[in-house]
């Protein structure tokens, strides 16, 4: 039989309004009695009734983690990234529901009752009329990945354009002239800022724009090894390919080797995300590095910090990114 808050309180000699209060650092509570309580409800194993509690406080205790969408366009390792990320950061008495906001023909279930606290990998602006409903209902909101305007958000982003642009100057110093791109997903504003970029790196250096040489996959393996097979097909391939993602990146080796070339020795690679695969790949991926994970912490840790102190002050944080060398490139 489980312990309640009603056996402390018999013990304890006090109500069991006190000892809700104490287990919940209420301030009308004095510190020797919450200390008291608390002992006491160690030592009897005493296990939380969420859902009671959730009745008494008026919270879900569920916190949703959202994708403009899981089935298209959303890469296994980037999704598993993203939820270990954020799942490590909230508390343990939270639950992660993780859904995609295509699943929704309508968000009138996205509310405050079943939500306490919403994490959004946003990454298309079709997400805005989502944002819009979930600001219009009060859900505290944190924005991952996807720079959207609005003073009152709090948005946490890598900056992916300077991380393309590493990886197309760092090809450049290598002697590298005809260097093509595969973009990612067209209505995903990375995949703009990645090809931003890499034009901007192109450009400066006075390296040859080439529009056979830029190339749409789809941020999946196979839109790696099927943009780079049209590359291969060209009577002037390139010699190096930018992969706006790394699974796009390991497709394009794979398309590389069955033509019977070598990475790097023919065509040098350089994927972006630096997914946990990239160093054990054959051969290891030059990528950037791109640190969703810490990324998905942090935005996990100011949800919760909203949550708990009522405190929301909207700002834009931007974690850098970092050229990360391994085999897939060489100096021509």
């Amino acid at each position: 039989m489980s312990i309640t808050i009603k056996d402390i309180a018999k013990l304890a000699n006090v109500s069991h309004t006190t000892v809700s209060r104490a287990l919940n650092d209420s301030p009308l509570i004095n510190e020797e009695t919450k200390s008291r309580i608390k002992a006491l409800a160690a030592e009897l194993n005493y296990v939380p009734n969420y859902s009671a509690k959730s009745l008494v406080l008026d919270k879900s205790y569920t916190i949703g983690l959202f994708f403009s969408s899981i089935s298209k366009g959303t890469s296994p390792s980037f999704f598993y990234e993203i939820v270990r990320g954020v799942n490590s950061a909230i508390k343990e008495n939270y639950n992660l529901v993780v859904r995609g906001i295509d699943d929704y023909k309508d968000f009138s279930g996205i509310n405050s009752k079943r939500f306490d606290g919403i994490v959004l990998m946003s990454q298309s602006d079709n997400d805005n009329e989502f944002i819009y409903h979930v600001w219009q209902n009060q859900i505290p909101l944190i924005v991952l990945n996807r720079e959207v305007e609005g003073n009152s958000l709090i948005n946490i982003l890598s900056d992916d354009e300077e991380g393309a642009y590493k990886a197309a100057k760092y090809l450049i110093e290598n002697n590298h002239k005809n260097i093509a791109i595969i973009e990612g997903k067209e209505e995903f504003k990375s995949s703009k800022k990645r090809k931003d970029g890499f034009l901007k790196a192109l450009i400066k250096y006075s390296v040859p724009v080439k529009n056979e040489y830029m190339v749409r996959g789809n941020y999946d393996i196979k839109g790696g090894y099927e943009a780079m097979k049209k590359l291969l097909a060209l009577s002037n391939p390139p010699t190096s390919v930018f992969c706006s993602n790394d699974d796009m990146a390991i497709g394009a080796i794979k398309a590389i080797a069955e033509k019977g070339l070598a990475v790097p020795r023919d065509i040098s690679v350089v994927g972006f995300d630096n997914i946990d695969f990239a160093q054990y790949a054959t051969p290891a991926l030059t990528t950037v590095k791109r640190p969703m994970e810490e990324i998905s912490i942090i935005g996990g840790r100011r949800l919760i910090d909203i949550i708990d102190n009522k405190e929301y002050r909207g700002e834009k944080v931007y974690i850098k990114t970092e050229l990360i060398v391994r085999e897939s490139t060489a100096k021509l």
